[in-house]
């Protein structure tokens, strides 16, 4: 088989584990549980303009979201499957941006080379979806984080259809209003830093090139008009129902306030946060970027010289990449996932790296290819290893099927990458390790999330209500917790404390309350509330809850505990 045919079956092998299984894992209880409840509630309201989460309003992000979500379930009825096909979609929209944008990025053939450079541009842009598709965090934010892969999506298409008007400019006033589309659907999804980020991005851009006269032909009297007519009717709806109420806490709490004073996040974070994540979200292809800086800089002046289009789109991807780390360093609220609109870009730039370093005549780029190679093998040696120390070794708190598969995998290929590439098989070293990474990734959907169902403690303390004989008069409670799936799989609401004093009243209340709470809290409050208030309780059942902080999970402490009580024993 041809290298470009090899290529393109195991890139069809690392998006399958995408589609498979979406409905095997219950909700996480974060970010998806509000993008699985918000539209359902919408959908039992009849109300697509006022979103609510238990059935209180929720308008910190804008509504789009909730659309597809709600438009979905009216089409195929409501289920976690659904709204995961939803996120899996927006994946795979990314991955496709990184071809596209690795095919537009990739340097022009030449005659003058060997005649394998011929396809050059489609094997960078196999290369890039490729090391996309495999890296791990795409996998995992595909399946659980909906609303920053959306934002993401809409960000990187407004970059895309940007790229594409530059590099194909008899097609520019197209590409243009895609683009503008993009920007609307983006604010509308997350809100104006969908349109703020790439709009400084592109300034900035124009302004590297001494072009910012430019501007001019951007068709921002359109653009506008575009990205208002997306924007404005569910604005003015939502101001026709509680004038600025809504509209001024969204733009002035959410947006600014976040970015200047870090309103609502915690912790608050350093200047150097970002480093790291750079690395990680775009794992492994992200190893390129230090080789890829050196191969822009060392070929700027000789592109600049023949007027090499595709030169023009790497800086493009650069000022991207470094332009949005830049602007979300200098906000004092600083997430992991506010950057995430690089990954397509930095697998773009590592797949015209990896094409042109190969067939190259430069013996320094084929040596830095290597080194990389070799570099992102020990890593995911150095990482399957760790996964069998923590996952497998006497003592681990978790027992996942699949894990010691996945970790052993990791060691085998990382291994084998690490020992190819010391031969000079820059490629083949690199496509070990991309075979490694779709099979840890077919074992983790097929094995390792069903498995960590058991620690999921949603499900469990759900069905121990209906085995206590939950009904309709009885009210839930959650004191200290976040478990905002139970909304979703109750469906009816739970009244949530996180202050002591209202929680001790409800508890006196004669109402039968079902109190989810920590094992430590249930410790401090059960005599309290027995002999200081009256008001005898009993613990129905007994729920280990994941530990997500690494430092405890490898130093082997027992998973935390919560506690269904109640304050009506039989």
């Amino acid at each position: 088989m041809t290298r470009r045919l090899v290529l393109t079956v195991l890139l069809v092998a690392a998006l399958c584990p995408y589609f498979i299984g979406l409905g095997s894992s219950s909700i996480w209880d974060a970010n998806e549980a509000f993008y699985v409840e918000t539209p359902r509630e919408m959908v039992e309201r009849g109300d697509y303009v006022f979103p609510t989460f238990n059935y209180e309003p929720r308008l910190n992000k804008p509504v789009l979201s909730y659309w597809i979500v709600a438009a979905l379930y009216k089409v195929f009825g409501v289920s976690v499957v659904v709204e995961r096909a939803a996120i899996t979609f927006g994946a795979v929209v990314l991955i496709a941006a990184a071809f596209l944008l690795a095919f537009a990025a990739s340097p022009p053939t030449y005659t003058d080379l060997n005649e394998r450079l011929h396809h050059s541009p489609l094997m960078a842009a196999l290369w890039a979806a490729l090391g996309l598709a495999v890296a791990p965090r795409m996998l995992m934010f595909a399946r659980r984080i909906f609303i920053d892969i959306y934002t993401s999506m809409f960000m990187v298409l407004s970059l895309l259809f940007f790229a594409l008007a530059e590099r194909f400019p008899e097609r520019r006033r197209l590409f243009l209003l895609l683009m503008y589309v993009s920007v609307g659907l983006g604010v509308l999804t997350k809100g104006p830093v969908a349109a703020v980020v790439p709009g400084l991005v592109f300034a900035v851009y124009l302004i590297a090139h001494g072009e910012l006269r430019r501007v001019k032909e951007m068709m921002l009297p359109v653009g506008t008009i575009i990205v208002l007519a997306i924007v404005v009717p569910w604005y003015a709806a939502l101001y026709a129902r509680d004038g600025w109420t809504h509209i001024w806490s969204f733009f002035i709490g959410e947006n600014l306030g976040r970015y200047t004073d870090g309103v609502g996040v915690e912790p608050i974070r350093g200047p150097e946060f970002y480093l790291p994540v750079v690395f990680t979200d775009s794992f492994p292809w992200s190893l390129f970027l230090i080789a890829g800086a050196a191969w822009w800089f060392g070929n700027r002046k000789s592109a600049l010289a023949r007027d090499d289009a595709s030169f023009r789109i790497r800086t493009l991807l650069w000022v991207w990449i470094l332009t949005i780390v830049a602007f979300f360093t200098l906000s004092r609220a600083k997430q992991d996932l506010y950057i995430f609109p690089i990954v397509p870009a930095v697998a773009a730039l590592a797949g015209s790296f990896i094409v042109r370093a190969d067939f190259g005549l430069q013996r320094r780029w084929r040596t830095a290819l290597r080194a990389t190679a070799a570099a992102i093998g020990a890593l995911l040696a150095v990482g399957g290893a760790g996964a069998l120390f923590v996952f497998q070794s006497g003592g681990s708190v978790y027992a996942l099927d699949g894990a010691a598969l996945v970790g052993a995998v990791a060691v085998i290929g990382g291994t084998g990458a690490l020992l190819i590439s010391a031969t000079g098989r820059a490629r083949l070293a690199l496509f070990t390790s991309a075979v490694a990474l779709v099979v840890m990734h077919w074992t983790f959907v097929l094995r390792v999330l069903p498995s960590f169902e058991r620690y999921k403690p949603v499900p469990a303390l759900t069905a121990a209500l209906y085995r206590n004989g939950l009904g309709p008069d009885d009210t839930i409670v959650h004191f200290e917790v976040a478990l905002p799936s139970m909304v979703y799989y109750l469906q009816r609401r739970i009244d949530m404390y996180f202050e002591l004093e209202p929680f001790l009243e409800a508890m006196k209340s004669p109402t039968r309350l079902f109190v989810v709470m920590t094992a430590e809290s249930y410790k401090e409050l059960k005599d309290p509330l027995q002999y200081e208030f009256g008001v005898p309780t009993c613990v129905l059942h007994r729920q280990p809850t994941p530990n997500f902080k690494m430092k405890e999970v490898v130093a082997r402490k027992p998973l935390p505990e919560l506690f269904l009580v109640t304050n009506r024993c039989q």
